[in-house]
């Protein structure tokens, strides 16, 4: 006999419309294989979603029990595709805006734990109240964590749509990032299909691809390809490595020079600000959003 769906309680929400499928699950009982990823992401035939983000007390999943001591909390991140990712600047906005409506944190600045290691989120304005989603009345920001940088001031890889060519630079924001500088975001085509990389060694898990151009003075758009996941309306991890790319171009090194590089940074579904301190730290603000929430019947 076949076994009934399993119901298991989910919500939905987004960061600047990156959105996901949030599936609590305190105390890791449950095993979500990338098939089933696949199709609560599945638009058409699931719930719909740029990735999952499956709650879970670090002490209870093994990769994040080594945090355990910093971070009760451990945000467990797949890609629409199934695939395990690093990190997920948007999706930590919503993760910590859940934990804060479910009142499983009380504090208005508290560590989540990730496979790129612990980052501290912090609601300001009225998004500090805890009352509410995150958005208008207040931002949710978090510390990304510091940017790794290839040696040397030139881009380092190469990003190829269709017959278009362009010289791009490796941003490491815990996932990989290859950002390249175009005068029209119209030049990167459809973003359906993954751009190509060159070298291939550099990237040998994949990685997203951002393409950038400049709105004004310290003021970014982009257009993202997401690993895993296809274009999408924002990419937070995407929005750093472009300010840090934009930051070195720009000639601004705040850890030479003393002084935070800010950028605003506009993508398809909303505005971000990236900041990056003297000390390297790189923090991303901008607002969260839980728009739904029910029970899913999960594959057998």
């Amino acid at each position: 006999m076949t076994a009934a769906p399993q119901p298991v309680p989910f919500l939905k929400g987004h960061g600047t419309e990156n959105d996901f499928v949030i599936i609590p699950d305190p105390e890791g009982r449950l095993e979500l294989s990338a098939e089933t990823v696949a199709w609560l992401c599945d638009r058409r035939a699931g719930i719909g979603a740029d990735g999952v983000l499956r709650v879970v007390r670090s002490a209870a999943d093994p990769a994040a029990r080594e945090q355990a001591a910093g971070a009760e909390w451990f945000m467990d991140y797949r890609n629409a595709d199934g695939s395990i990712a690093e990190m997920c600047g948007n999706g930590a906005r919503v993760f910590a805006h859940y934990l804060r409506r479910a009142g499983l944190v009380k504090d208005a600045e508290f560590a989540v734990a990730t496979r790129a290691g612990l980052r501290r989120v912090r609601f300001t304005g009225a998004a500090a109240g805890g009352g509410g989603d995150a958005g208008d009345g207040g931002e949710i920001v978090v510390d990304m964590g510091r940017a790794g940088l290839p040696a040397g001031p030139e881009p380092s890889v190469t990003v190829t749509v269709g017959s278009l060519s362009l010289p791009a630079r490796h941003v490491d924001m815990g996932n990989p990032h290859a950002v390249a500088f175009v005068d029209r975001l119209e030049d990167a085509g459809r973003l359906l299909d993954p751009p190509g990389l060159a070298p291939a060694e550099a990237y040998p898990a994949g990685a997203n691809v951002e393409f950038a151009v400049d709105r004004g003075p310290r003021h970014l758009a982009l257009r993202v390809h997401e690993r895993g996941s296809g274009e999408t309306r924002s990419c937070g991890t995407g929005a750093c490595a472009v300010a840090v790319a934009a930051a070195r171009r720009d000639g601004l090194d705040p850890a030479a020079d003393g002084r935070p590089a800010e950028y605003l940074v506009d993508v398809p579904g909303g505005r971000l600000r990236v900041t990056e301190a003297p000390d390297g730290t790189v923090t991303l603000a901008g607002p969260a959003v839980i728009v739904a929430e029910g029970t899913v019947h999960l594959p057998a």
